[in-house]
């Protein structure tokens, strides 16, 4: 027979032996910070995040249901909390999702690794006397079949049965003396040999003055650390105007970047991040910039950088690094000086794998000049066709109109795009989705000549479609995928393209550098434009093979001018943009630059010399003007509307 006691002894005895084991010095070489993971079992239905923290240094808690991951307890120095966040990233179909609770007491951070997605619970702070440190596991309990599973402290198994609760009991301890000495009224780390970075963050604090012009802000060096490599602040007096109710400014300098969020796939921070705050107040849309300035190793020409922000204020479990409300100013390649119009964390986030533009400033001017001759020629060019459609009845006529109006506005939108990129994020965001929408309808003409050229060549005896549906696919199309897209957020906007020769990026109004986009770029440009150069291309061979042995076609210059004039119209050279690789690619680079950029113009001078040609020759083939006279000079047949 089983005594009422024996249950309650042998757990005491599991928690004697539980924490024995992960109190030894085999797995305490670390136990200033807590790292605890575990994989949480639990149903199909929709699921939550529930947050519950106080300052203090008592029980912490971490407890799973069917439905609800919760994270509760007093440790904290500063930061508190009390929130419910849906977790709508955790697929319903998943059984298990594995996550991992980070604490930092130096700063007072708490994070949360959740599948893909890490959440900062408490942001990083400067430094109290006191924290909540060495937290061990007291007890878990209620075994049941959702909960936590395969529970690990600092990497060592604590479990792998599924517990609804892990209990954790932490020590009170003066951190600034125990792992910190105070220098010069900064703190500095006592620096073990094996660590790198320094865990503990610096603060300065400090009252603006009406009387004062403005504020720099030095730190002092942590041990082993170079002045010169120390970030500086000004705060402008723009500052003290914004203020409500406190003039207390706190700039904090951190070290360690493992203790913020992970940048980009393709990007990293650097080892500095700067953090200023005035306490219940938000500080934004400064009218003059706070300028800080971050020293550090050679950044080469090739890895672009721009300073970014980490503003915790808008989302506090949806933290990103942005470039909003920041400009970037390039002193050299050791330093970077950031202009921000807000109060947050800072930093300068550097490009890992860039593909920085060779002669990019003399790309751009030999895009410029071919746009605005382009925009030129297009205009004379419609009201060229303007004038022919009065006497002539040819059906291509409206084709090639349709060409030459969404030319004229590609051209005009890339001439000012550079311009307009300086004006502000939404109008950039606009003239992209302008300039996208200018692209495709352009795009699309070409592959309406294409299928217009192949209709007059094949279906001989079919009437072709009447204008309003070219006009309906050519500018009505585009239209569709571009308010798709602009109805997503970070699509269109403001897109730099670095240079090899200078540091400095050209901005232009087109779609951003990011996930979404470049699945959209992928998906609708270079799928669209793939067609129309291999259907181009198929169609001038059924061109040429159709008229090659006729005796105008024997003629180098008819010839010549035929194939050229067809590739203008059905947008081949555009092919060139697949050929970007290799040891030509700089004159691939040119050669595409050149030829599209000046398509208008070539594509005026076309219609003019076939039209001059004709009229030389008498009205003969020579001097077709279109393809819509192609099928009644090859085939005899002729092409009324």
């Amino acid at each position: 027979m089983i005594s009422p006691m024996e249950p309650r002894l042998a757990r005491t005895l599991w928690t004697v032996l539980f924490v024995a084991i992960f109190t030894s010095p085999a797995s305490a070489q670390d136990d200033r910070n807590l790292k605890f993971c575990g994989t949480w079992r639990h149903g199909k239905g929709p699921l939550s995040l529930n947050v519950n923290l106080t300052t203090g240094c008592d029980r912490f808690a971490v407890s799973a249901n069917e439905s609800d991951l919760s994270v509760m307890g007093q440790i904290t120095a500063q930061c508190t909390s009390l929130v419910t966040v849906p977790l709508t990233h955790i697929k319903p179909t998943e059984a298990g999702t594995d996550f991992c609770v980070y604490w930092e007491p130096l700063v007072d951070q708490l994070r949360l690794k959740i599948g893909k997605e890490v959440l900062p619970l408490c942001s990083p702070a400067s430094l109290n006397d006191n924290c909540c440190t060495h937290l061990s596991p007291h007890v878990n309990r209620d075994k049941g079949t959702f909960g936590i599973t395969n529970g690990t402290v600092r990497d060592d198994v604590i479990s792998e049965k599924t517990w609804a609760y892990y209990d954790f009991n932490g020590s009170h301890l003066n951190c600034r003396k125990t792992f910190c000495e105070t220098s010069q009224g900064s703190t500095q780390l006592k620096l073990l040999e094996e660590e790198t970075q320094n865990p503990c963050a610096q603060s300065t604090a400090l009252k603006l003055e009406d009387s004062v012009v403005g504020y720099n802000v030095t730190f002092t060096p942590p041990q082993g650390v170079a002045p010169e490599v120390i970030p500086s602040i000004h705060l402008p007096p723009a500052l003290k105007k914004a203020t409500k109710f406190n003039n207390e400014v706190v700039c904090t300098y951190f070290r360690n970047t493992s203790l913020f969020q992970e940048a980009p796939n393709n990007a990293k921070i650097l080892s500095d991040v700067v953090s200023i705050s005035i306490d219940n107040e938000i500080i934004k849309d400064l009218s003059e910039p706070i300028k800080i300035g971050f020293h550090h190793d050679v950044i080469p020409k090739t890895h672009s950088r721009k300073c970014v922000s980490w503003d915790t204020r808008k989302d506090t479990l949806k933290v990103n690094w942005l470039e909003e409300g920041c400009e970037t100013q390039v002193k050299g390649e050791k330093q970077t000086e950031c202009h921000c119009n807000h109060l947050t964390y800072f930093t300068v986030l550097v490009e890992l794998k860039p593909k920085p533009v060779r002669h990019l400033l003399a790309l751009t001017a030999i895009t410029s000049l071919g746009c605005a001759v382009s925009l030129i020629s297009c205009i004379a060019l419609i009201v060229f066709l303007c004038r022919k459609s009065r006497r002539s009845k040819e059906l291509s006529i409206p084709i090639h109109m349709g060409l030459a109006v969404s030319l004229a506005l590609l051209n005009l939108l890339f001439f000012f795009t550079g311009v307009l990129a300086n004006v502000s994020e939404s109008v950039c965001g606009w003239v992209g989705a302008a300039l996208h929408y200018a692209m495709l309808s352009s795009l699309i003409w070409m592959g309406i000549e294409v299928f217009h050229t192949f209709w007059l060549v094949q279906m001989v005896f079919s009437p072709t479609p009447k204008p309003w549906i070219w006009n309906l696919v050519g500018f009505g199309a585009p239209a569709v995928p571009v308010i798709i897209l602009a109805i997503i957020p970070d699509i269109y906007g403001m897109r730099e393209i670095h240079q090899i020769e200078n540091s400095n990026p050209y901005k232009m109004c087109w779609m951003k550098i990011n996930d979404k986009a470049l699945l959209a770029h992928y998906v609708i440009n270079l799928t669209l434009l793939a067609m129309l150069v291999s259907s181009g291309l198929v169609m001038l061979f059924m061109v040429y093979r159709e008229i090659r042995n006729r005796d105008e076609w024997r003629q180098n210059r008819v010839a010549f001018l035929s194939i050229w004039g067809l590739s203008c119209l059905f947008g081949t050279t555009w092919g060139l943009t697949f050929l970007d690789f290799g040891p030509l690619t700089d004159f691939v680079l040119f050669l595409s630059c050149i030829l599209n950029s000046f398509q208008g113009f070539l594509l005026m001078l076309r219609f003019f010399m076939l039209d001059w040609m004709r009229k030389q020759a008498g009205g003969s083939v020579l001097g077709s003007s279109s393809t819509g006279s192609t099928r009644q000079h090859m085939l005899q047949t002729k092409e009324m509307s």
